[in-house]
Parts: structure tokens; sequence; C-alpha cells
């Protein structure tokens, strides 16, 4: 009788403990009861979250004006690109707004997305990360040896490990300048697309602009011009932030960034057009009043 006791306590013990090793040690709290279930798929959900916001956070511990500078660049980064994009476009852009459109939706993710991977983290680890978390993570370009924020950060590099990571970079940038390139025209061409079924009468001023061929003229941009440029500015924030006080600081990154931005809009059109990605009713109409004006 003792012992049937002693094993039927034994069994009990067995099944709480499973629950128990469930809860407090592989997460797998779903296993023992009914009703727990929803805990198995929150569990990754939270880690990805976790994740992410450790990467935001690594990035804030290496610079602490990082979220400003994010800041600047959604609100005023994005305002002065599409100004320097309706500024290098015939009739500032008056018959080009559905590819003014598309660069704002394209800019918008390509800012944000740039600023996050190409500013320097601090204490970031790779061990464990999928294949997209180490292309994306400055620990791969330092284990070549080369700076893993950007090609000008302090350290005994050589030319080469410095060169490395602008080649990096330009790859890191092009393949997001990419995606965001077929996000960007495909909304623009699908919101083209329904207005012609609502309104049959309705005649888009341009041709919708082929998705790859225009994707790869962002990702042309992002990974050269962008890259470049970027480079150029990390550079400088570095040696102007250890000068002056954050609030000097801050105008000058603020004025700077501006004045990138407008660049940045304005040497995409040049390139569109050289592509021909982006012919336009606005060309032609300033083709025709040069002619007549000669």
């Amino acid at each position: 009788m003792l012992r049937k006791t002693v094993l039927r306590v034994k069994a009990l013990s067995s099944r709480g403990g499973g629950g128990g090793a469930g809860n407090g040690g592989s997460g797998s709290a779903g296993m023992g009861g009914g009703g727990d279930d929803s805990d198995i798929p929150g569990e990754p959900e939270q880690k990805g979250i976790l994740i992410r916001w450790q990467g935001w956070q690594e990035r804030v511990a290496a610079d602490p004006s990082f979220p400003y500078k994010v800041f600047i660049e959604q609100i005023i980064g994005v305002g002065a690109a599409v100004v320097g994009d309706m500024s290098s476009r015939p009739y500032w852009g008056l018959y080009e707004l559905d590819f003014v459109f598309s660069t704002l939706v394209v800019g918008s993710i390509l800012n944000f997305s740039l600023m996050y991977f190409l500013a320097p983290t601090a204490g970031a680890k790779v061990l464990g990360a999928n294949l997209l978390q180490k292309l994306f993570s400055e620990q791969t370009l330092l284990a070549w040896g080369a700076p893993g924020g950007h090609m000008f950060e302090k350290g005994a590099f050589s030319l080469a490990s410095r060169a490395t990571n602008l080649a990096y970079k330009g790859m890191v940038f092009a393949i997001v300048g990419f995606a965001a390139g077929i996000v960007g025209t495909s909304l623009s061409n699908g919101l083209l697309a329904i207005r012609q079924r609502l309104d049959p009468a309705f005649e888009s001023q341009n041709k919708p602009p082929n998705i790859l061929l225009n994707a790869g003229t962002w990702a042309t941009h992002m990974g050269v011009s962008s890259n470049v440029r970027y480079q150029l500015l990390n550079g400088m924030d570095m040696v102007a932030q250890a000068r002056m006080s954050p609030g000097t600081f801050k105008v000058l990154t603020s004025l700077v960034r501006t004045v990138n931005n407008i660049l940045g809009g304005i040497s995409f059109v040049v390139l569109a057009k050289v592509f021909g990605v982006q012919s336009s009713q606005g060309d032609e109409r300033k083709d025709v009043e040069k002619a007549v004006a000669r």
C-alpha cells in the first residue's frame, strides 16, 4: 500500500513538474493544460520586439543624439528630399505628381533605414542571429577588421579596411533601396490603376514607371549617392560633435541634413532621367517651349 502511494505521488509530481519546467525553463507553458496555448506564440513575438528595441538602444548608447537625427531625417529630411525632387522636374513637378508621390513613399522608408543601418552600435552581438541580421550588423564588418559604423570611425584601420566599409554599406543600402523602390513604385502605380478604374475618363499624365527598373534606379542611387553622402555626414558629425555644445551641434546637423536631403532628391531625379525610367509630359512640354523660343 505504501509503495502504491509513493508511486502515485511521483506520478503526480512528474506531471506538475513538467508544467513548472515549461513555465520557468523552456517557456512552453501551453503543454500542460487548457487555455495556456496562447503563451506559446506570444513568446517569440516578445523576443522579436526585444531584439528590435535592443538594436535601437544600442544605437542610442553609441550616439545619444541618434533619436534626434532620426526625427530630423523623417520630418525635415523627407520634406527637403521632396523639395529637391520637385525642383529638378519641369514646372516643379506639376505634371509629375505621381513620380513625386513615389519619391515621398520610398524616401520615408529609405531615410529611416539608412539612418538605422549606418548608425554605430554599442555592445551589439550577432550570436544566434539570422542571415538578415548578420547582413546589417556591424559585427560582420568588425570581423573583417573594418570599421563597423562608418568608414571614418576612429581606430587603427587601414585604407583598405575603410574602403571595405564603404563597399559593404553600399551593398546594404542598394538592397534596401531596391526593396523600398519596389514597394513605393508598386504603391504609386497601384493607386493610379485604382483611379483609372473608378474614373474611366481619367488619363494619367505619365506612363507608369517599370517597377523593377525604377527599383534598380533606387538601388543605384542608394548604393552610390546616398552611401557616399551619409558616410561624409557621419564623419562630419564625429568631428563636430566633439567640438561643439549640444545645442550648436543640433542646429548644425539639422541644416546639413536638410541640404543633404535636397541634394539627394535632385540626384535621384537626374539618375532617373538618365536611366529613362521617369519620362513625363513635363519634359515634352519644356522641350517644345525651348524649340519655340529658338
